[in-house]
């Protein structure tokens, strides 16, 4: 979803060297590129702020978005809502054992808003960021390359997945697809899965996964619209399945 490249190398300036150029010929920046620059950095600030007042408010702190990694945060609203429909998922199943064990799969943000709504559901983060390994055993590095390279032990023990692709490629949601069958229960698991909606068929033919009305919306907006995918009809929760392009269910 997004990408780039590293600046190229440049040789120092000698020490004692004069600064002798002329300024036409030092590189400017055009009127589009700088309001561009201005508009990054702007929108660093903002993100470097919203993340300070969250941590001392009622949301959570997450570490900031790396768009190198297809990082993009869902709002406050959208992850307490997946947070809320989770914990309800869990309150339903039997403690012990896998029980209401939670798999977040490239969805941080779900993890620590559940994390601190709902301590008492235990949950696990899959995640190619090394830096939520601040949750310590609650995370789990994970490359959707290797889909299946995981621990044993996670084999078939979560009764609820939420998968959330880092890329909108049939591939990318095919290895997914892979992982969200080595870590779900065999019988009787939820499955959410956000993505974009313009997976709804290999969605549907990958995990048997239909969309809801709930439009998961993200801090910073993004050009494609996205959807939640789910096994299960939330009927008066989340929008309830969409029938609205008149597909049978």
């Amino acid at each position: 979803m997004a990408g780039g490249a590293e600046e190229e190398g440049r040789p120092g300036r000698e020490a004692g060297e004069e600064e002798e150029e002329d300024d036409d010929e030092r590189p400017q920046l055009s009127a589009a590129a700088a309001g561009a620059l201005r508009e990054f950095l702007e929108e660093q600030r903002r993100q470097e702020r919203d993340e300070g007042e969250k941590g001392e408010g009622e949301g959570v702190e997450l570490v900031a978005e790396d768009w190198r990694l297809s990082q993009f945060w869902y709002d406050e609203g959208t992850a307490r809502g997946l947070a809320e429909e989770v914990a309800r998922l869990a309150s339903g199943l039997p403690a012990g054992g896998a029980g209401a064990a939670v798999a977040c799969v490239a969805c941080p943000t779900l993890y620590a808003y559940l994390r601190k709504s709902s301590p008492d559901v235990p949950a696990r983060l899959l995640e190619y960021d090394e830096r939520f390994g601040q949750y310590g055993d609650d995370f789990a590095f994970y490359d959707y390359n290797q889909p299946e390279a995981l621990p044993p032990a996670m084999k078939h023990a979560f009764s609820i997945v939420v998968a959330d692709p880092p890329y909108l490629s049939q591939e990318c949601l095919e290895k997914v697809a892979k992982t969200v069958s080595f870590l779900a229960q065999p019988e009787g698991s939820f499955l959410l899965l956000l993505t974009g909606e313009v997976q709804k068929d290999h969605a549907l033919e990958l995990l048997n996964v239909r969309p809801c009305g709930f439009k998961p919306q993200h801090s910073n907006k993004l050009g494609n619209v996205f959807r939640l995918f789910t096994n299960y009809d939330p009927v008066d929760r989340l929008g309830g399945w969409d029938r609205s392009d008149g597909a049978s269910i």
